[in-house]
């Protein structure tokens, strides 16, 4: 602003060298002020409506950013609900010690689980080498009726071994 300064005072000498009238150098140096004033309230409107719009366009990211936000938060819980992650899944378990009927999140890796009523771990099967074909009693589709059976009598044997623990 400085230069600005300098160079106006330069044009002001010039002018006085040049005019001897006192009169008419007086207007001419008011002039000249009016002139740049005018200059200068253009210049001030223009950054202030410029000032605006930047703010504006800040206000308008902010409120974007939030309803961005918004959206990632909902597309997440809708993937969540949607979506099964390949290794963990959710099963509904009837414990064979204590016929307690709970919901676990059980990873493919996982070779049993504990019972969260009378502690004891449930040995889990996940015989992945046959498909389900729909016609068991529990889940109503993996067509192996011979592995309910087995399933049955492994049953019956866990309810035979507490029987006789409880009767000891």
């Amino acid at each position: 602003m400085s230069k600005l300064q300098d160079d106006f005072n330069a044009i002001i000498a010039k002018i006085e060298e040049r005019i001897t009238d006192e009169e008419l150098l007086n207007f001419l140096k008011q002039q000249i002020a009016d002139i740049s004033m005018l200059y200068i309230n253009e210049l001030n409107k223009v950054m202030d409506l410029s000032e605006r719009r930047v703010n504006q366009v800040v206000e308008n990211q902010r409120v974007l950013e939030k309803k961005q936000q918004e959206l990632e938060m909902a597309l997440n819980n809708m993937e969540k609900e949607l979506f099964v992650n390949e290794e963990e899944y959710d099963f509904e378990i009837v414990c064979p010690y204590c016929n307690h009927e709970f919901v676990s999140d059980i990873g493919s890796d996982v070779k049993e689980v504990e019972c969260p009523e009378c502690h004891n771990a449930i040995e889990l099967d996940w015989n992945q080498e046959e498909e389900c074909g729909g016609h068991c009693g529990s889940c109503g589709g993996c067509g192996h009726e011979e592995e309910v059976e087995e399933i049955e009598v492994v049953t019956d044997e866990i309810e035979e071994e507490n029987q006789d623990d409880d009767d000891l």
